[in-house]
């Protein structure tokens, strides 16, 4: 495979230099809008029964990069928008006003606008979402797809919890279980398509497979052989076995069906029906409602991501509109659950999340099921890798994007061991924490503190207060800019912790960005301390090989 990509940065931007007609199917599941922060679950280590870290934020406002988007789309400023894009969306703002939806809307229209222009002829997308913006995403999607020869093919239900669903003692309303996805295609007339499907229940079997064939005691189904709706189907009219109509069959296909027994006539000049073989049969094709596909609480796939799709979800889209070897595209692919069947299936992936912790968790999930070696074949690209990439993710204007730096830092320079910290109050400013054992039934904290400008010793005092005070092992302040003089003086002044595991730990660390970055081997984690702490990031089951996943 030569297209396995993955790509940290705003989805946006890395469409945009693709080249156009270069992916054969793509699937996202974005944030739809639900006004709630989403955690993510780390391993749980020490006392905590759940160390979390905000993954994503999926609240939106409108403020001066949704009124240049908006800008962008209704005067099409770059002329990718077809008129019908344009009007729909300055329509949408006479009647919402320019407010959050609004914003949630002009920025997913971009996207979506983007993954039109990267499809194939023969490309499909899907779009997971639920009733919360379903509707007017509808019909952007509409716009968009069906103003330029494609087509709407199905709205897909998917029952991703229990009968209870959200319907709490109490709740004043139905119980929510299921998710919407919508199948678009960019030309109808071209579109790959896999059916696929889902074997027979027990009941299904007695009904309809009633009969066994004497000679070879193997059980089928009969079924007719006429064509519905003629000529306008068209299907061939021709006489046959002295009956003469519409088929569903060539004359040619006919009599191979009758010479190899497959045709049942009771009497002469009676109707004609097929005889089907249920060990044959390919089971019953698959409808839009799809009730056969969870992942509960305790289900080995869960990485600890907060909207984590199960993979034979996944596994039935990329097999119902791909081939191997096909380009499949996730925009937002978050924990990399298309990415990892996509490999599994031997197809190419491109894969695109604005999180750092969204990357790493990928790249810890492929590796743990197919090995380090994977990587091999993986082109990486957004991750810094010197000091200026660095500098510019940590100059970035985007809100979006303010603590991704910090992000970066503490995963990177911890090896993913430690864990991001959203907590304010009493650990406001510190940006992780990596716990180690200090003894058989004790643990503590080893805080870290990012800064991306001006440092002085006062910070780091400040820091070394809070160490002391949290009374944490020890603190690593990692910066962009170089120390003073001070406050390396301060940091050395600290002393060193020890414990009935580790020794000589230095209490106060400074690291620089650029020593981190330094090539071949930058500063990373104390390797001592690094076998102490767990791995922040869940461990993925390891892939087997050509194997796909049974649905019961």
């Amino acid at each position: 495979m030569d297209k396995q990509q993955l790509f940290y940065g705003d989805n946006l931007d890395v469409m945009r230099k693709m080249p156009a007609e270069t992916v054969d199917l793509c699937y996202i599941d974005p944030p739809f809008n639900s006004k709630r922060n989403y955690n993510q679950i780390y391993n749980n280590i020490g006392k905590e029964d759940k160390a979390q870290s905000m993954a994503f934020v999926d609240t939106w406002e409108w403020n001066a990069r949704a009124e240049k988007e908006y800008a962008e789309i209704c005067l099409n400023q770059n002329g990718i928008f077809t008129r019908q894009v344009s009007d729909l969306i300055i329509g949408l703002e006479k009647i919402l006003g320019k407010g959050n939806l609004m914003s949630y809307l002009v920025s997913m229209t971009l996207r979506i606008n983007e993954i039109h222009r990267l499809l194939k002829p023969t490309g499909s997308f899907y779009l997971h979402c639920d009733p919360t913006v379903g509707h007017y995403l509808k019909i952007v999607l509409d716009a968009i797809f069906c103003g330029q020869g494609g087509d709407f093919i199905n709205e897909i239900m998917w029952k991703r919890s229990t009968a209870k669903g959200d319907a709490k003692q109490g709740a004043k309303h139905f119980g929510r279980i299921t998710d919407t996805i919508f199948f678009y295609v960019k030309n109808y007339k071209s579109y790959t398509w896999i059916p696929q499907y889902t074997p027979y229940s027990e009941e299904a079997i007695k009904r309809d497979y009633r009969h066994v064939e004497p000679e070879t005691n193997r059980v089928y189904r009969d079924a007719p052989l006429d064509g519905p709706g003629g000529a306008a189907k068209g299907n061939p009219y021709y006489e046959f076995l002295g009956v003469s109509g519409y088929w569903r069959f060539s004359k040619e296909k006919m009599q191979s069906m009758y010479e190899q027994g497959l045709i049942i006539q009771s009497k002469t000049g009676k109707s004609l029906r097929q005889k089907i073989y249920l060990d044959e049969s390919k089971g019953r094709q698959l409808d839009n409602f799809w009730g056969d596909i969870t992942m509960g609480s305790q289900s080995k796939e869960r990485l600890g991501y907060p909207t984590q799709k199960p993979e034979a979800l996944l596994e039935r889209i990329i097999k119902a509109s791909s081939n191997e070897g096909d380009v499949v595209l996730d925009a937002f692919c978050g924990c990399g659950t298309s990415v990892a069947v996509a490999q599994r299936l031997g197809r190419q992936w491109i894969g695109i999340d604005i999180t750092y912790q969204s990357i790493a968790l990928i790249i810890k999930r492929l590796t743990d099921s197919h090995g380090d070696d994977i990587m091999k074949n993986i082109t990486v690209s957004g991750i810094p890798q010197d000091i200026e990439s660095a500098k510019a993710l940590a100059n970035k204007e985007d809100d979006r994007l303010r603590k991704e730096f910090e992000k970066w830092a503490v995963m990177t320079y911890s090896e993913n061991r430690a864990m991001i910290n959203n907590k304010k109050g009493k650990d406001y400013g510190i940006d992780g924490i990596l716990r180690i054992p200090e003894s058989i039934s004790q643990y503590k904290d080893i805080l870290f503190s990012v800064k991306s400008g001006k440092v002085n010793s006062s910070m780091l005092r400040d820091f070394r207060g809070t160490v002391e005070r949290e009374n944490a092992a020890a603190g690593i302040f990692i910066t962009l800019k170089e120390p003073t003089k001070d406050m390396k003086q301060e940091a050395a002044s600290a002393g060193f912790y020890n414990s009935d595991y580790v020794k000589d730990i230095e209490k106060i660390k400074i690291v620089t960005i650029e020593q981190m970055l330094k090539q071949p081997d930058g500063e990373r984690l104390d390797k001592r301390l690094g076998s102490l702490a767990a791995n922040a990031l869940k461990k993925a089951e390891q892939a087997a090989v050509d194997e796909q996943l049974n649905l019961f």
